[in-house]
């Protein structure tokens, strides 16, 4: 780290390109944080190292942002590069011939709109004065407001390239310097462009239907096809919904403005818009020229749209570009080193938090056949008949029928339809067109009738549902049960490629059985209809598409394939295996006649989101988005929203170090009796796992061919465990001790944590060789002591089932499990320094480096000390000890730098009642002291501590102890 610290501060740009120094800039800054937490830093630091030629031209730039320097520099760089390659050219052709040749004239003739031939009224795009490289398109205005294109300046040979007049060159431009002019270096005249206009109206394209856009003349863009990106390169690459369409999608902050592939324009039938004259554009293939645009076209990004306006190229691969112009709009910060995109909302009231994939993960390759289709994907392709557009009609009669049992005596419930908008209503209508057509509902007559309703999808459009509690209400609940989604996880130790299928409109490819069909009818403005296929909302859908799921892919689950309802996930360990293992997948889906979204589905994958997490050969990890949206939830004001954020948070409760004590604050809000109050303990906790959230670590996946350990411990407040193999955490767990259990002896406790254990990991641990360590060392002979208790019998009989070892771990080496089961603040007198037998203890761990991981750090603070000290400096008594030790009449006694006074290596206690009796109360009355004897607390002390009749004070204080008397 220290290295790579040293490294970006000495960081020089040198003989590289500008985009490989930016490159390397941005890779080393991330261990640099405290150097680039500010954009002015950032800036200081990137000038530093550039070429001393390109910071002599960039002076004039120092109110610009990062990200303009960035552009303006690339500008620079290749500016000097025509100008050098121009200049070496006039050389040779000069050496070739013998003489030096004259200076080229380069023909400019400025358009005024008036020759533009008549249309309509256009709109046009109108580039801000003094543009940066960076900047977005501006929002049209009339074709008939004065434009800075339209000045009927004289023509002249010699236009200036800074401001864009005519009669003087840039280096003697009187105006202030732009370095990101964009002046157009077009040769050509008024009439080659009429007459181009005139021979693209006479091939078919009539006059005012596609409207002309001012745009800037020049831009860059670091990549447009997916092979030339180096491989390791922090490459920002993802897939999202352009214009309702899956498109590869490039966050690239070397390129000036976005753009979007012609091929996935045309296919996609997006509009297009003409631009006025061409663009150039700078790529690393050469220079390349467009002069269409898409405008204003709607990205989907999580539950937001961002329209973007996008420049049409021809040699792009890659589906759409985001550049500099569009991070700017929606602030898009980009970090690299967690491959994350963090924007703003359209609305700028919320930010939203985009995880993409690492660029091993899903090669190029496979983004490409992600959008381009099912043809393309190997394996897949052999089964287009499993990814259709639609449903093609009604499911095939299967063993397995959706079946609504009754409550015995339950006569039929009916409700009149809901009110709808006057919009509602011409959606209701189509989409019973649409499943009338499909075959999927049908007109009824039944007694029974429950509202439809409207629900609003993430793009916005609207879903009809219906509301079907009344008839859940009186339905009897199968109990066939759903897998617990983290036991799911379980099956994927040594997986590294993986793929997600998932099923379209997985309900509707269940029929009901011909007796319950008229109990799901619904009630609409329009009439009375019931479903043929099982409908979303019906209280045991889920349990029955289960039930299907299990019996299609029996023989594949827990080898090669994970199902929870209508999701499918394939893992392999290598790629071969993996295109046998989808093969089979897929088979089945079509021997079965399920059908998949394609679009929804992700292939070859190396790292895959799936139920809320983040699954990699590495381990599991929580899924971004879904923490985003426990970060955004507001302070609860009731007990069911307490609920709520419990019940949402718990879900990740085994990536959370203490979850349970960090939560007792809020969880006590739960209890009978108690009035609802939001303290500052309870804001505090939920603050903090909302932040422990963000921090999660990756946890490793079990083998349960190796051997477990598991760390736990015990406190007033809580059992904690955290269950390891070979130094990797699987997992963490804890909970609060209940009413009954604040009353057991330390010895129980200690236990009660084992059993706890062994409880939740029974899967785990249950015929696999077990190593469990504790910091209570009376613990390790518990199967050889005679004299136990009911409760300890009890406990013994179910830790006997179980191959496992116990073994002692002192107490501030057993930290993890510690931190989990008690409070972070303790006394010095229960963790003095135990160096030597630390050591040993660490090194019988066998600790390794992990690649990645979460490191804690549990800062003990010893307020006792800090009483004693603090106490010292206003005692009399010790004062005159200090002066005696100036006055050399006493050789015991010593003070060291902090002026804190020891009686050869023990801290000297002055003479204060209250704070003497509370060190023999935390020596003698905490359970890690457990009411020692006289001589024994003594010889405790006395390692730590001095003060005058010290034996003496702790016989008496023991000789008062009660429980000592017993």
């Amino acid at each position: 780290m220290q290295m790579k610290l040293e490294e970006f501060l000495k960081l020089q740009q040198g003989t590289q390109s500008v985009m490989q120094y930016v490159s390397k800039f941005n890779h080393l800054s991330q261990y640099a944080p405290d150097h680039v937490n500010t954009d002015a830093k950032k800036k200081q630091c990137f000038m530093r190292g550039l070429s001393t030629k390109l910071q002599t031209m960039m002076t004039t730039c120092a109110n610009s942002t990062f990200n303009d320097i960035v552009s303006i520099a690339i500008t620079l760089e290749e500016k000097n590069r025509v100008h050098k390659e121009a200049k070496r050219r006039k050389t040779a052709q000069a050496g070739a011939s013998g003489s030096v040749p004259k200076r080229p004239k380069f023909l400019y003739h400025p358009v005024p709109h008036a020759h533009v031939p008549a249309r309509p009224p256009q709109q046009y795009y109108q580039p801000q004065a003094n543009a940066k490289a960076s900047s977005q398109f501006q929002y049209p205005r009339q074709a008939n407001a004065p434009s800075s294109q339209s000045t009927n300046a004289p023509k002249t040979s010699n236009p200036c390239y800074n401001c864009g007049g005519s009669g003087h060159f840039a280096k003697s431009c009187p105006s202030p310097k732009n370095y990101n002019s964009n002046v157009p270096r077009q040769q050509g005249n008024q009439a080659n462009l009429q007459n181009k206009q005139q021979q693209g109206n006479q091939s078919g394209s009539r006059p005012g239907t596609r409207k002309i856009y001012v745009v800037p003349k020049t831009g860059q863009v670091h990549h447009t096809q997916v092979e030339t990106i180096p491989e390791g390169e922090p490459v920002m690459l993802g897939a999202f919904p352009v214009a309702n369409q899956l498109a590869v999608t490039l966050f690239d902050s070397g390129a000036t403005h976005s753009f979007i592939n012609r091929e996935f324009v045309r296919k996609h039938a997006i509009p297009i818009c003409e631009s006025k004259g061409k663009i150039s554009i700078l790529s690393p293939g050469g220079r390349l020229f467009a002069n269409e645009i898409v405008h204003q076209v709607p990205i989907e990004m999580g539950r937001h749209v961002y329209p973007t306006s996008m420049i049409v190229l021809n040699h792009q691969t890659l589906d759409v570009i985001l550049g500099m112009n569009w991070m700017q709009r929606y602030g898009a910060v980009l970090d690299t080193l967690n491959r994350t995109v963090r924007l703003n909302s359209p609305d700028r009231k919320s930010q939203l938090l985009i995880q993409l994939p690492k660029p091993k993960l899903i090669s190029p390759k496979i983004y490409a056949m992600v959008s381009e289709g099912v043809e393309n994907v190997p394996v897949v392709r052999e089964f287009p008949d499993v990814f259709p557009e639609e449903l093609p009609g009604l499911p095939p009669d299967r063993n397995v029928e959706f079946v609504i049992e009754l409550q015995p005596g339950t006569a039929p419930v009916s409700r009149r339809a809901y009110r709808m908008a006057p919009k509602e209503l011409a959606e209701l209508k189509t989409q019973l067109q649409e499943l009338l057509e499909k075959g999927f509902i049908r007109p009824s007559s039944s007694p029974w009738g429950c509202p439809a309703i409207f629900v609003k999808k993430k793009d916005k459009t609207l879903r009809m549902c219906v509301d079907y509690r009344p008839l859940n209400d009186v339905t009897i609940k199968t109990k066939y049960p759903l897998p617990r989604i983290d036991l799911l996880f379980d099956q994927l130790v040594g997986a590294k490629v993986f793929s997600k299928i998932d099923l379209r409109s997985g309900y509707h490819q269940i029929k009901i059985r011909p007796e319950d069909i008229p109990k799901t009818a619904f009630t609409t403005r329009y009439g009375l209809y019931e479903y043929l296929v099982m409908s979303f909302g019906l209280t045991n859908a889920p349990a029955h598409f289960m039930y299907l799921m299990n019996s299609v892919f029996m023989p594949e689950l827990d080898k090669f394939v994970v199902v929870f309802i209508d999701d499918i996930l394939v893992y392999s360990k290598t790629k071969e295996e993996h295109a046998e293992h989808l093969r089979i997948v897929l088979t089945r889906l079509r021997e079965h006649q399920l059908y998949a979204k394609f679009s929804k589905c992700a292939f070859w994958l190396e790292e895959v989101q799936f139920l809320g997490h983040v699954l990699s050969a590495k381990g599991i990890a929580v899924d971004p988005g879904k923490v985003q949206d426990i970060l955004k939830w507001k302070s609860p004001t009731t007990v069911h929203q307490v609920r709520s954020f419990l019940g949402m948070a718990g879900y990740y409760r085994r990536f959370i170090l203490g979850f349970s004590k960090i939560a007792k604050p809020i969880t006590e809000l739960l209890k009978n009796q108690v009035k609802f109050k939001w303290t500052p303990e309870c804001e505090q906790a939920f603050q903090t796992l909302k932040k422990l959230l963000t921090t999660a670590p990756i946890l490793a996946q079990p083998d349960i061919e190796k051997p477990f350990d598991v760390y736990y411990d015990a406190s007033g407040i809580g059992l904690g465990c955290v269950l390891m193999q070979e130094g990797r955490v699987i997992a963490y767990a804890s909970r609060q001790l209940k009413r009954h259990e604040e009353h057991y002896p330390t010895h129980d406790l200690e236990l009660a944590a084992v059993v706890h254990a062994l409880k939740i990991w029974r899967h785990y641990l249950l015929g696999n060789k077990c190593h469990m360590y504790t910091d209570h060392k009376s613990l390790k002979y518990i199967f050889t002591q005679e004299d136990l208790n009911m409760r300890q019998r009890r406990w013994l009989e179910l830790i006997k089932d179980y191959d496992l070892e116990i073994h002692y771990h002192p107490g501030k080496a057993n930290v993890v499990a510690d931190a989990l089961s008690r409070n972070p603040h303790c006394s010095c007198l229960s963790v003095a320094p135990m160096h030597f037998s630390l050591c040993q203890e660490l090194e019988k761990l066998g600790i390794e480096i992990v690649l990645q991981g979460s490191l804690n750090n549990i800062r003990v603070k010893p307020t006792i000390r800090e009483e004693i000290i603090a106490a010292q400096k206003v005692n009399k008594g010790i004062s005159h000890i200090i002066a005696k030790i100036k006055a050399g009449e006493t050789t015991c006694f010593r003070v060291d730098e902090a002026g804190v006074l020891w009686f050869k290596d023990r801290l000297v206690v002055p003479k204060v009642p209250k704070l003497r009796q509370k060190i023999l109360d935390e020596a003698h009355l905490t359970r890690l002291a457990i009411h020692p004897g006289s001589n024994k607390m003594y010889q405790d002390l006395k390692q730590r501590f001095w003060w005058t009749k010290m034996k003496i004070e702790i016989a008496r204080y023991v000789a008062r102890c009660d429980t000592v008397k017993k």
